[in-house]
């Protein structure tokens, strides 16, 4: 007796979602802007792209990244914050961690969950940033129980 055709197209798909790479599923054509752009400009470009964070470059290299929880937690939260003169060297993270382009998702979700981060910047072999990677990417093309597995780990309390 051999194996009922649903289960083996199960099984091709599982094993096509595990063998996918980080820039089968990213957001492309991202772009970044200066730590000494303003706050308001930058939450505008949220606004305007309907998105979450802006990476921030300098001398050609991504320095940090400003989410729109850092405008809100380190920077209108803040008694001393003067939004009309912030800019994102202010309220930015820096220290960011990436993933690479031609990474399995398996591991960039890995990735995700042990920095309880919803994104990461995905930067090619030179090591420039060709995308982001994010939780809503990844759940267009992961197995549903990687994703509540990866969903659980980075929105755990930090």
């Amino acid at each position: 007796m051999g194996v009922p055709l649903h289960c083996i197209n199960a099984l091709e798909t599982h094993e096509r979602r595990l063998a996918m790479k980080v820039k089968d599923v990213m957001h492309k054509g991202v772009d970044w802007v200066s730590p000494d752009t303003p706050i308001t400009e930058i939450a505008k470009l949220m606004r305007a792209h309907d998105i979450g964070c802006i990476p921030i470059g300098e001398d050609d290299k991504l320095v940090g990244m400003v989410t729109d929880r850092d405008i809100v937690c380190k920077g209108l939260a803040s008694h001393s914050f003067d939004a009309g003169r912030a800019t994102a060297r202010d309220v930015m993270t820096e220290g960011i961690h990436c993933c690479r382009e031609d990474d399995d998702l398996a591991k960039a979700m890995h990735h995700m969950e042990k920095l309880q981060v919803r994104r990461l910047p995905v930067i090619n072999k030179s090591k420039r940033m060709v995308g982001i990677i994010s939780l809503g990417d990844v759940s267009h093309s992961s197995s549903d129980d990687m994703l509540t597995e990866t969903v659980r780990s980075v929105s755990a309390h930090h």
